[in-house]
């Protein structure tokens, strides 16, 4: 049938995934770095993704498409909603799925990320006798595998973290990782479509402290600043939060 729905001009998108926790619908993925559209009968033409493009990449059109179904946007919504508590796997599973707390001693104390750059690398350090000791408490760390449910993250202070943020900044496992837990994300590349409601029911099913997002300079990298935001809001919980900037060089830009 002839309707309105929306279009993605891929030459303007640049990934950045603000769209996808607005449309819920759930018809947006962030697929192979662009915003698509995960079946034409799941978007009702609407169009409250429009205003959250900051590239003015997605329009409305009228064009032959599939009719608007109701009845299998629930059932792709309550698939989604299924994916969200992951049980741990059974016996012979994969181990990388398998949450866990890990013992540790504790610590003292265009865009222009696409632009190609040769940074200035320091000199590696001396040798020492002394171990470099992790601050990683728990495991799994992404956010497609975490669990909502999983122990750790009651009464925990979390860090959220870009997937770049672990290779830029050379003060992570001391300045942001120490005494949080982890979630790590990439808000350009992963397919973020689950990612609010994960959030969301973290923030909801758990006493959670404190909130650390942890994001490179890059635009795109602001969605992931978003999706935790509108995470928050969604649960209903009133949790502090801290926004830190690392520039490509490795050092904070900014903390908010």
């Amino acid at each position: 049938m002839k309707r309105k729905i929306i279009t993605i001009d891929e030459k303007k998108c640049n990934g950045c995934g603000l769209c996808v926790p607005s449309c819920h619908e759930g018809a947006l993925a962030i697929v192979d770095g662009k915003a698509r559209l995960v079946k034409d009968s799941y978007c009702d033409g609407l169009g409250d993704c429009l205003a959250e493009c900051p590239q003015d990449a997605i329009t409305i059109e009228e064009r032959d498409v599939d009719a608007y179904d109701e009845a299998a946007v629930q059932e792709h919504l309550a698939d989604r909603a299924k994916g969200e508590a992951e049980p741990a796997p059974p016996a012979g599973g994969c181990p990388g799925l398998r949450a866990f707390t890990l013992a540790t001693a504790k610590p003292a104390g265009g865009c222009p990320g696409h632009r190609a750059v040769s940074l200035d690398a320091p000199e590696p350090a001396a040798s020492t006798d002394e171990p470099a000791v992790s601050a990683l408490s728990q495991w799994p760390i992404q956010l497609h595998l975490v669990s909502p449910n999983a122990p750790y993250w009651e009464g925990c202070d979390l860090l959220i973290a870009a997937d770049c943020v672990l290779a830029a900044y050379p003060k992570l496992h001391t300045d942001l990782l120490a005494g949080r837990k982890l979630i790590i994300a990439c808000p350009k590349l992963d397919d973020t479509g689950d990612y609010v409601e994960k959030l969301a029911a973290i923030f909801a099913g758990n006493s959670i402290r404190s909130l650390t997002v942890a994001r490179m300079e890059v635009p795109c990298c602001g969605g992931l600043s978003h999706i935790v935001g509108e995470a928050l809001t969604r649960s209903g919980r009133d949790i502090p939060i801290e926004t830190v900037t690392i520039g490509i060089q490795g050092d904070v830009l900014d903390r908010r």
